[in-house]
């Protein structure tokens, strides 16, 4: 079953009642002129087994310990926004599988050489995916991008990452002058950025629901870092992203503020079709494919991870 995103953009009550996520308005719960019946039927629920990420965006949400005791109970992502209403915080478990002490063993004793190889599909799928969008998407040459991919050796040392992002994005955008990736920039890069921190919170969720620790990567090391292998594992999820705002901006949408109208766009990643072996999936359930392949990877039962493809 595909779990469900909740967002939540206005003051809002958060609490639980029979494991059920009870959601309450204030401005109702306060107003003496309403009946009870009326508060009552205000008060909506939701089953917590069918959430799989939650999305706090006001400063005015309260929600109680007893449901966030549940949610990270149920393995569910809880992001918290900042004063600009852009995701900066992410709450997960500690403990998101039965056999946990055994695979955090084994991701921790993987070898060089084995993340190096790792690291090579993971570029390779990212790059793929990337010429694939401009592909649909933009009419420019992608024999370099498709070369680029086709090149990448074990640990990326010719760095075709970073001279496949300089193509890629200097051809992603040709509505906007001068556009560069960068999480600073102007727009559309606040929406990359929205998007790609919900697809960082589908990944750490599926690395902790398989038993990986997050914090340690295959390639990206940042010691400030707490998510560095999610980071890595999103890198070909990236281009699902990418099309959502290619999309957008080609239809003129390159807004300067997010409403809640352009972020309900970027909530549906989630259930987004992807191509996984051979078969058309949601992301969420693609991401879980993914994460359970690399634990198998880690454990020496292959040696290669599942990626998506593009429709």
């Amino acid at each position: 079953m595909i779990k469900k995103t909740l967002y939540f953009g206005n003051p809002t009550y958060l609490s639980l009642r029979n494991e059920q996520i009870v959601v309450k308005l204030p401005e109702v719960e306060k107003n003496d002129t309403v009946s009870e019946a009326f508060k009552r039927n205000n008060e909506k629920t939701l089953p917590v087994e069918d959430v799989g990420v939650v999305v706090l965006d006001h400063k005015q949400i309260t929600i109680t310990h007893g449901l966030i005791e549940k949610l990270l109970d149920n393995n569910i992502a809880i992001i918290t926004c900042d004063s600009r209403r852009m995701p900066v915080g992410l709450m997960l478990p500690l403990c998101g599988n039965t056999t946990q002490n055994e695979r955090f063993r084994e991701q921790l004793s993987a070898s060089e050489p084995l993340k190096k190889q790792l690291w090579q599909q993971t570029i390779k799928a990212k790059i793929t995916n990337q010429a694939e969008v401009l592909k649909q998407f933009r009419q420019c040459n992608i024999k370099n991008m498709q070369h680029w991919a086709n090149e990448v050796r074990s640990g990326d040392p010719d760095n075709y990452e970073a001279r496949a992002a300089a193509y890629y994005w200097s051809q992603a955008f040709p509505q906007v002058e001068n556009f560069t990736r960068d999480r600073e920039g102007i727009a559309p890069n606040n929406l990359l950025n929205y998007g790609y921190a919900i697809l960082r919170a589908i990944v750490a969720r599926a690395l902790v629901s398989s038993g990986l620790l997050p914090t340690l990567g295959i390639h990206h090391h940042n010691r400030y870092n707490a998510y560095c292998l999610a980071d890595d594992i999103m890198e070909p999820y990236r281009p699902f992203v990418d099309t959502i705002v290619f999309a957008m901006a080609d239809k003129g949408v390159i807004p300067e503020e997010l409403t809640i109208e352009y972020k309900a766009e970027l909530l549906r990643i989630p259930d987004m079709d992807v191509m996984i072996g051979g078969r058309m999936s949601p992301l969420a359930l693609a991401v879980a494919q993914t994460t359970a392949s690399l634990y198998q990877c880690f454990a020496g039962e292959t040696r290669k991870i599942k990626y998506p493809e593009l429709p």
